[in-house]
């Protein structure tokens, strides 16, 4: 039996996965990033070695914002990003799916699906209503834990109208009414009633929505925002058991497609190893020409493993140091 390794790191949470041949999922893991993604990476894997040791790993795909840090420390196979690997996670698991409604820590997507194909797909742009970060902190600043957030707002009988066009606007309305005394339950669910309001007009822009409607991300966990959906959509809002991790299990799924077409050996590191390195992100800026690019490099245990970022591509040379290419430079000089 051969395993496949997903990984999704956003900038909330850091999701990791493992499934078999047969895609079935056999370890998942869900922790906070809390701005420290290595670290993140480090823990899950972690979690996954004092699970089930090493699994014979045949292929890793990594997702997310932070997707190319984490397929530099692991040795991804394949790296994507979080539409194509939403959608190929979705499709798995309803192949007669017709939209992804997808809402993470700091962003809110939309697919469109059509015979089981993605036909398009919307982000939200400056506004993050809605997503997990603004839910936790109106949770914290009600003092409510946010695991009880979305029960708060099904037990309303009478939502609050609140005005849910934007982040802030959401925020100061709902900081009005609450001063006006209204039950908490009634203002939670007249924000959770704005927020879907909010995703529909800055989202899904004005498209139809047909089902199967399959919700996915962390905020699908929140009950009131099912109820609202299913309320203004007027259709069953279906929620997959791994909701929380479809984007790396998306991902593990697209590492088994390219270990199934390729057949070549995985670059994977190892959950032991992985677990244990030390990791050092370095940047400079080169001189050599008026683009004055930030090049990125990553160190893994000392050694330099990855640098990206110059236009021209000459710093993808693993072998050049800084020092060495500034006297490469003035060489020529000093020689005239």
């Amino acid at each position: 039996m051969r395993y496949y390794l997903g990984i999704d790191v956003g900038s909330v949470t850091t999701k990791l996965t493992v499934i078999d041949e047969n895609a079935e999922l056999l370890f998942r893991s869900y922790l906070r990033t809390e701005g420290g993604p290595i670290q993140a990476i480090q823990n899950s894997f972690r979690q996954l070695h004092e699970s089930i040791g090493e699994p014979p790993i045949a292929g890793v795909g990594t997702t997310g914002s932070g997707r190319r840090l984490a397929g530099i420390m692991v040795g991804a196979d394949v790296i994507k990003n979080e539409i194509t690997a939403h959608a190929v996670a979705a499709r798995h698991y309803r192949n007669d799916v017709r939209t992804v409604i997808d809402i993470g820590g700091q962003d809110s997507k939309i697919i469109f699906f059509r015979d089981g194909v993605p036909v398009g797909f919307n982000m939200n742009t400056v506004c993050a209503a809605g997503t997990g970060s603004f839910l936790d902190h109106q949770a914290v600043r009600l003092g409510i834990p946010i695991e009880e957030f979305g029960d708060y707002a099904i037990r309303s009988q009478s939502p609050i109208k609140i005005a849910g066009r934007c982040g802030v606007f959401a925020e100061s309305d709902l900081i009005h009414k609450q001063q006006m005394g209204y039950k908490k339950e009634d203002l939670i669910a007249g924000l959770c009633i704005a927020l879907v309001g909010n995703y529909l007009a800055n989202v899904a822009r004005g498209r139809k929505i047909e089902p199967v409607v399959l919700f996915q991300g962390g905020v699908a966990a929140n009950a009131g925002i099912r109820a609202a959906f299913h309320k203004r959509l007027g259709l069953d809002i279906v929620v997959p058991e791994n909701f929380q991790v479809m984007g790396a299990f998306g991902a593990a799924l697209l590492a088994k497609r390219n270990a199934e077409r390729r057949r070549t050996a995985t670059n994977f590191r190892g959950a032991a190893q992985i677990a244990g390195f030390t990791c050092q992100p370095r940047t400079f800026s080169c001189t050599d020409c008026p683009n004055n690019c930030e090049v990125n490099e990553f160190y893994i245990g000392g050694d330099l493993v990855s640098r990206w970022g110059s236009r021209c591509g000459k710093w993808y040379n693993l072998s050049v140091s800084s020092s060495e290419r500034s006297e490469e430079r003035e060489a020529p000089l000093q020689a005239n």
